[in-house]
């Protein structure tokens, strides 16, 4: 398994910005595997974005397209999710993941190791 560790989350005004960090304490796994999730209060788990298995391509939901980046440093084990143009409605714990090979990156039935979350609020 590989441990998540989550951090960058906090509390934003509305048009702002962020930077979300997902450590992943493994030495040999595919980086790319990694992908973000967000989830409110009361409602369902969503995509937020992921790379190709390769690395040569990333996937976003339609509502964080433009807005969102998703990227990694293989030095230090890391990826991250900049968030810019924040609205009221990215406001959700979000979590980074690991899925595996084959398995589609917008479900999150694909993912089997997961961070433990870092909250983002966004005000007006």
């Amino acid at each position: 398994q590989v441990q998540l560790v989550e951090s960058g989350g906090g509390l934003v005004q509305a048009g702002g910005s962020l930077r979300l960090s997902c450590v992943a304490s493994a030495r040999t796994f595919n980086r790319y595997a990694m992908g973000w999730f967000r989830q409110a209060p009361g409602k369902e788990r969503e995509f937020v974005a992921a790379f190709s298995w390769s690395g040569d391509s990333t996937y976003y939901a339609d509502s964080v397209k433009g807005r969102f980046t998703i990227s990694v440093d293989n030095a230090k084990n890391t990826v991250y999710l900049q968030m810019n143009s924040l609205k009221s409605e990215d406001t959700a714990v979000y979590h980074c993941a690991v899925r595996a090979r084959g398995s589609p990156y917008g479900l999150g039935s694909s993912y089997k190791d997961w961070g433990q979350g870092t909250q983002v609020t966004v005000s007006s």
